[in-house]
């Protein structure tokens, strides 16, 4: 019980860079690193590194449970088109330059992963050549390449450890907090962190961190409810860490309000992409209409985003609500009728083959929706299985773009303002506040981010946030070696750091007896209670499931009185052993994230991602108010958020794209 974790041990270290997480990111930097910092002890800088994760890196991140496909690989294709395909999926408002510069780098993570044994599916012909020496991939969309994948994690994983070394790495410790500079508030000097396995306090002091624990999962009630309630799309580990204490280190948020709102198969959140692409299902109404075609009209209201190749993801989450808004649900995905299409010129071995791809697609990254078709006696060559929209979740990295404001590369971007206060400091090409010298760094000196941390740059997927972490990997050693005399002070002693991250612990031993019922005292509430009270909040103020994704002015206002007594009663969380010391701190960082994303929908008045959300007193797309990146800073002394506009400027033509449906239309 918790009174033998009262007093923890604490153990003190100094080093100087620390990568907090172990997903794709945390895993592209720890392989990255170690060149340059051989580079650094050839110049006479011996830098200290260590990765510190709250899991273990072996299944580690959003990828743990394996892909069946790698969601970008550019392979012959232009990365300005990539960057175009990036800013039309999320409706206009991206930061080119990160989306380019990562076109341009994701590749080589790719090439890695093969060479490290990953096993990527390949078109007839070409199975003997690596993707490197020009093997070509199968595609199951234009940016998608078919791996198979169940091991995936593992095996970037191994690769990582590998380079960075065992004595480098340091598993089942939750970094929960980061502590600025004593002398230096705009600066990161320490973080503070909890084993989850034994009675220990961590105490980091370094130079430069990346913080790339992920995105943000189980803020809104899940659609899951009963037996299944840990089932989500994303894994359910990811609790907003990255969001929160960047936020709270004073790290400046962007597009806070994006979210992704994935179409699914129904309660069991396996993948559709591959029946989409691979086979060719269409998705139908009750009636077995397409009404991605027959509500095609519709996506007139969003030009240009609505009439790209691909329309944005959003508007075709948007398609499916009108028809279950006016009755015509259940949507279904047509797996019969595409099955039955590909068989009709097939050999019987073909056919098993087909099926059996089909099966693999699910048991490749999501083995729990071929229980559900199990327990359901459904076989999709026979039946049509049911689709539906979850509930939403913040992430960076796939169709979304919350996160963290970052620098970006220094060899992209259009001319400067000359009203910028720091004009003098960036180089002349660049739009304005876009580029501080270090590419993926924050607004806080030091502070690094990739991945899902990195805002305003979605479609990243597996790939894309390896090579990230690669890209912030090099800067922070360049940031190291040009501040390599930097002493970190840490603004709050060991001993205050202590009793805030034991709070719950010692709220539980000062007010156990106040009860007969462990469970329910006056005193204090258990994390998953308090966790519960939040995901209602989200759910039927903040556009869940519930309302069909609607809000309005009035309900963000009694979400944001409701949230602000939630952050108070969260002081009040109890811990009665470290598994619930951890639960606390995940929905602490859970509760900042969801005022963080609260604040920015209720900032931005309009709905500029109909289908994930919408403001229905501002039910319309602004392109002329509206096309800008919201962004905010958080005071952790005053707990106020102040939310702003940063200017959007296109660096790659977007008419591109609608330019090219139009061709296809008139041929």
């Amino acid at each position: 019980m918790a009174a033998e974790f009262d007093n923890p041990t604490r153990i003190e270290e100094e080093i100087d860079i620390l990568i907090i997480g172990g997903g794709m990111g945390a895993c592209g930097a720890a392989y990255e690193i170690c060149p340059w910092l051989e580079q650094a002890k050839a110049q006479g800088v011996d830098l200290k590194v260590k990765l510190v994760d709250k899991a273990a890196i072996d299944r580690s991140g959003a990828v743990a449970q394996g892909l069946s496909a790698i969601n970008t690989y550019l392979g012959e294709q232009d990365p300005a088109d990539y960057a175009r395909m990036v800013s039309n999926d999320l409706m206009g408002i991206a930061r080119d330059d990160l989306a380019y510069d990562l076109g341009r780098h994701v590749d080589d993570s790719v090439h890695l992963f093969e060479e490290w044994g990953l096993p990527i599916r390949k078109q007839p012909g070409e199975t003997d050549k690596p993707l490197v020496e020009g093997g070509k991939p199968m595609r199951s969309g234009e940016w998608q390449i078919l791996i198979n994948g169940e091991s995936y994690k593992c095996i970037v994983a191994e690769a990582a450890k590998k380079a960075l070394g065992a004595e480098r790495i340091q598993e089942h410790v939750f970094i929960v907090r980061l502590v600025n500079d004593k002398n230096d508030k705009n600066r990161i000097a320490g973080a503070v962190g909890i084993s989850v396995r034994e009675n220990q306090l961590f105490v980091y002091r370094f130079k430069a961190c990346l913080l790339v624990a992920g995105g943000c999962v189980n803020m809104f009630r899940p659609r899951a409810v009963g037996e299944g309630m840990g089932r989500t799309w994303s894994p359910v580990w990811n609790a907003g860490s990255t969001y929160a204490m960047a936020a709270e280190a004073g790290a400046e948020l962007t597009m806070m309000e994006s979210r992704f709102v994935p179409t699914r198969f129904k309660d069991g959140y396996g993948s559709v992409n591959a029946w989409f692409h691979l086979f060719k299902a269409k998705a139908t109404n009750a009636v077995g209409e397409n009404y991605l075609e027959t509500n095609k009209e519709l996506l007139d209201d969003y030009l240009p985003y609505g009439q790209a190749k691909v329309p944005a993801s959003c508007l075709r989450g948007h398609l499916m609500l009108q028809e279950l808004q006016k009755g015509r649900g259940p949507i279904y995905i047509d797996t019969v009728s595409a099955l039955g299409k590909l068989t009709e010129t097939m050999t019987p071995k073909e056919i098993k083959r087909l099926e059996a791809e089909a099966w693999e697609e699910l048991l490749d990254m999501c083995i729990s929706q071929a229980g559900v078709w199990a327990g359901e006696n459904l076989e999709p060559e026979k039946k049509k299985p049911e689709i539906m929209l979850s509930e939403p979740y913040l992430l960076g990295s796939h169709s979304g773009c919350c996160g963290i404001w970052t620098s970006g590369p220094e060899d992209l971007g259009a001319p400067t303002s000359e009203e910028h206060p720091d004009k003098d400091k960036i180089p002349d090409h660049l739009p304005q506040g876009w580029n501080w010298g270090y590419r993926c760094m924050t607004t806080v000196k030091g502070l690094f981010t990739a991945a899902d941390g990195v805002g305003a740059s979605g479609h990243k997927f597996s790939s894309g946030s390896h090579a990230e972490g690669r890209l912030a990997a090099k800067a922070m050693v360049k940031f190291c070696m040009d501040n390599k005399d930097h002493k970190p002070e840490l603004d709050t002693s060991v001993e205050e750091l202590v009793e805030q991250v034991y709070k719950p612990i010692r709220n539980y031993l000062e007010h156990k007896d106040d009860t007969t019922a462990v469970d329910v005292n006056p005193n204090y509430i258990t994390p998953k209670m308090l966790q519960l009270r939040l995901q209602k909040i989200m759910d039927e103020y903040v556009a869940g499931v519930s309302s069909m994704y609607q809000t309005n002015a009035h309900m963000l206002g009694v979400a944001e009185n409701k949230l602000e007594m939630l952050k108070q009663d969260a002081a009040k969380m109890r811990a009665k052993d470290l598994h619930e010391l951890l639960r606390a701190w995940e929905n602490y960082h859970r509760i900042i994230t969801a005022e963080a994303h609260m604040k920015h929908i209720q900032f931005r008045e309009e709905s500029r991602y109909p289908g994930f959300y919408y403001r229905m007193d501002y039910n319309f797309v602004d392109e002329e108010n509206w096309k800008c990146f919201v962004n905010s800073v958080y005071n952790k002394e005053t707990k106020v958020w102040t939310c702003f506009k940063r200017a959007h400027v296109d660096l790659v033509d977007k008419t591109k794209l609608f330019k090219e449906r139009l061709q296809r239309e008139a041929q």
